[in-house]
């Protein structure tokens, strides 16, 4: 049989490589990926926000006080905090793949033990553990899409599938709405939990990164999974263009990961300036997402239903911006976007603190957003920090602004939490517009612009 055109060379670089890969289509060893890691994203989505309509029904069977509330909350993002850094850390040494297999399995067990929780220290415990398979498969997951995408269609087609993540939270709110009042809370622990599951075999269909194992000297391995690529779509008719040569040079050896590599060189400006935007756009988004059902219901005294559909209605507002970025980003770029959202956010935050939050009404309006226009700055982060380092430790910086994701996280519902205890609820606004205005300032000032651009090119090694 004659060898293909496109066939590795011998003694073919990683350049020569690299550049096949970014010359090629979607093809649909990639759309499966998108689809299986997807699969696991949507119930990861599903997962951080089942929380928020369990806990009005558990407010009142369990006689939960907000501080309890907020500790309930953050512990799964604390969970996802330990997770974040420990799997990023076996991505980058042991494969990305290996690392996705294993936080799979603790979500989906753990998820199942939140449905036998008896009290508020129970659920918060198993919540925590769960955090660890939640935190470590998002960022893994992210680097792991990112590395398959060349640099002209990475953008709409990572962020079409990172769209599924808010798509979850939506279905977490229509699942709420529907199913607690009828089955009561413990449904959405099944939910979470079991179509999970299913996932962990189809993880063996999937190939590992090339850009993975090119970064670990495993040259024919990489070439073995690109040459699938390129038969597979000339099979399909398409033709492929002649790879273009990359503008910079990689490293040939084989550096180990560290996480002091972080803050050496570039990578110290982009890891401070990216933990400054995930901190600060997930503090506000999931402080507000996550107590918002259990603000109208404490506050207004609205019915469980209509305080669980005012719910889903943020979260789809959330989607639906999603969407829009997903398909704009590669155009606006990323760097004018997030600064635009970030300072847009501004306006329904500040007039809720400037007003005060009057009704129900007011507040699902406002808040709506709020939670939308910075929905398209978080759900899109995974894109833009795996697009910040190199290959030897994009997993482990992913997995660090993740971190930051999951600190933010905990805080926001923490000092919603503590206000709502002790103080008016208009100081929660007014602590939000804040972390937005710092979010936007960081960003105008420390943060590049890589649409367009190949990943070696934006990050060397």
């Amino acid at each position: 049989m004659s060898t293909p055109s496109f066939a590795v060379a011998p003694g073919q670089d990683e350049a020569s490589i690299i550049a096949r890969l970014e010359r090629l289509p979607i093809s649909r060893l990639l759309v499966m990926a998108r689809l299986v890691v997807g699969t696991a994203t949507f119930f990861d989505g599903f997962n951080t926000l089942a929380i928020a309509y369990v806990l009005p029904v558990l407010v009142r069977q369990w006689s939960l006080t907000p501080a309890k509330i907020g500790m309930i909350i953050s512990s799964g993002y604390l969970g996802q905090l330990v997770g974040a850094f420990l799997f990023s850390w076996v991505a980058e040494r042991h494969g990305r793949l290996r690392s996705l297999t294993f936080t799979i399995m603790i979500y989906a067990i753990m998820g199942l033990a939140c449905i036998f929780a008896w009290d508020g220290t129970s659920l918060m415990v198993f919540r925590f553990l769960q955090g660890i398979g939640t935190g470590g498969e998002v960022p893994v997951a992210g680097a792991y899409i990112n590395e398959f995408v060349g640099a002209k269609r990475r953008g709409r087609f990572f962020l079409l599938y990172e769209v599924i993540f808010p798509v979850g939270l939506a279905f977490a709110g229509l699942a709420g709405y529907f199913l607690v009042p009828v089955f009561g809370w413990k449904v959405m622990f099944c939910i979470d939990a079991v179509p999970a599951l299913l996932t962990i075999p189809l993880r063996w269909l999937l190939p590992e990164s090339p850009r993975w194992l090119l970064a670990h000297g495993r040259t024919k391995d990489a070439e073995s999974i690109i040459a699938r690529m390129e038969t597979d779509l000339q099979k399909r008719g398409v033709e492929l263009p002649a790879p273009k040569p990359l503008s910079t040079k990689l490293v040939s050896r084989v550096i180990k990961p560290r996480f002091c590599d972080l803050f050496q060189g570039i990578y110290r400006g982009r890891t401070v300036m990216l933990a400054f935007l995930w901190l600060s756009a997930y503090m506000v988004n999931n402080g507000l997402v996550t107590w918002l059902p259990t603000l109208y219901r404490s506050m207004f005294h609205l019915s469980l239903k209509t305080s669980l559909g005012y719910g889903f209605i943020t979260t789809g507002c959330g989607v639906i911006a999603s969407v829009c970025c997903a398909l704009y980003i590669d155009r606006v770029g990323r760097k004018r976007w997030y600064i635009s959202a970030f300072f847009l956010s501004v306006i329904p935050l500040a007039t809720l603190a400037i007003l005060g939050v009057k009704s129900a009404t007011q507040l699902l309006i406002l808040a709506s957003c709020a939670y939308a226009i910075i929905q398209t700055i978080s759900f899109s982060l995974y894109l833009y920090s795996a697009e910040l380092y190199p290959t030897r430790i994009r997993a482990l910086g992913v997995g660090t602004g993740s971190a930051c994701l999951r600190i933010g996280s905990s805080l926001g519902p923490f000092v919603v939490g503590t206000i709502v205890a002790g103080y008016r609820i208009h100081w929660v606004f007014v602590v939000f517009a804040l972390m937005s205005v710092l979010g936007g300032s960081v960003c105008a000032k420390y943060a590049i612009e890589t649409k367009g651009r190949v990943l070696e090119e934006v990050s060397p090694s």
